[in-house]
């Protein structure tokens, strides 16, 4: 008996019923998405669903969720998976080219290819206009470079990647003729991905940024110059971001001295002492509570929501506020006043919780 054939013919057969397996949760997860049942569950998109209540990773989730709306546009999208010809990973990146118009024609240059290839397959049916070039910051210490041109600080060194023709076949061809070619150690080229981690504190960005903002991040520093002596651009960047947080805390009311006097404010108002109370209590966080019995914890855009609606008689006090994320918010204002009315009246701009009072009013004459 031969073991080999036998083992693989049996891995022959897993792999079917895991492409079948997978292709069946995709038409699943199509149909949940199409009737919207997540909503039902506590959660404001798929992506939540699948992240919170199934325990998918981001990246899993994203190609998942990806896949089923590809399925519920385009068919063929669903045979492909299921015989194994589509990879799951490569789904993000047919999405961003195909169309009713053009899916028969390329989906099948999809088959059989990695994330990386399906994305070189994805730029040539689709060029990125206006492509990047990145500033990439290298510490010092890991370029090797004259001591002389590393000075006592060692500030990192801010450099750009060069331009490099890449020959012909025809060019090639000819200069292999005429002499021969020597082999080079090439720089390796920085990983795709924004940011490399380096260790558990500390990772390396490439960060596409424009002159004005290198003269911004040059004034930033000379202006430091004083309280923090031999800053680096981290340091020039982490003191503009905790800046940039102290100011968003004061005007959330989170602030280390509070007044002591609290003067009167309109009806509509949330006093700051109101706001402190509320954000420390809720911890920063969303309250609103899924299915499963978790919190939803969400700190993406975050906002005050009256548990009682301010249009119906609810009052601007810590009792009756809470925070909730944009999402949560917006589904609870649909459940209170209606979705066809929170459609018509919520553009995706205005805060769920302001939506009532800014209904459309009678402009008053101007006589009398």
């Amino acid at each position: 008996m031969d073991i080999a054939l036998e083992f693989t013919n049996r891995l022959v057969a897993l792999l079917r019923s895991e492409r079948h397996a997978m292709a069946e949760f995709l038409v699943a997860l199509a149909e949940f998405d199409r009737r919207g049942l997540y909503r039902e569950r506590g959660h404001t998109s798929l992506f939540s669903f699948l992240r919170r209540e199934l325990g998918l990773s981001a990246g899993a989730a994203q190609y998942r969720k990806t896949a089923a709306d590809l399925i519920q546009r385009y068919p063929a999208v669903e045979g492909a998976l299921r015989e194994g010809k589509l990879c799951l990973s490569s789904v993000c990146e047919l999405a961003k080219v195909v169309t009713p118009g053009n899916c028969a024609e390329i989906l099948p240059r999809f088959y059989g290819l990695s994330s990386r290839d399906a994305a070189e397959v994805s730029a040539s049916i689709k060029p990125v206009e206006n492509p990047p070039r990145r500033e990439i910051v290298v510490p010092a210490r890991e370029v090797s470079v004259p001591p002389a041109v590393v000075d006592a600080a060692a500030e990192p060194i801010l450099f750009r990647a060069p331009e490099v023709h890449a020959p012909s076949r025809a060019e090639l061809t000819e200069s292999a003729r005429s002499e021969p070619v020597e082999l080079r150690a090439a720089t390796p080229a920085p990983r795709p991905s924004s940011m490399d981690w380096l260790d558990g504190d500390s990772a390396r960005m490439h960060l596409t940024v424009s002159k004005a903002f290198l003269k911004k991040l040059d004034a930033a520093r000379d202006a430091l110059s004083h309280a923090m002596p031999g800053a680096s651009r981290e340091n020039v960047l982490e003191a503009a971001l905790d800046l940039l947080i102290s100011e968003r805390e004061r005007r959330r009311g989170l602030t280390a001295r509070p007044q002591k006097k609290v003067r009167p404010s309109k009806p509509d108002h949330v006093p700051a002492h109101v706001r402190r109370e509320v954000w420390a209590r809720d911890g920063g966080r969303c309250t609103f509570v899924l299915a499963s019995g978790e919190r939803c914890e969400s700190a993406h855009r975050l906002e005050l929501d009256h548990i009682v609606p301010r249009a119906r008689g609810g009052d601007s006090t810590a009792d009756n506020l809470r925070i909730r994320c944009r999402g949560h918010n917006l589904e609870e204002a649909r459940r209170v006043f209606g979705g066809a009315l929170i459609d018509a009246y919520a553009p995706q701009t205005k805060r769920p919780a302001a939506l009532a009072r800014d209904r459309p009013r009678e402009r008053r004459s101007g006589g009398g």
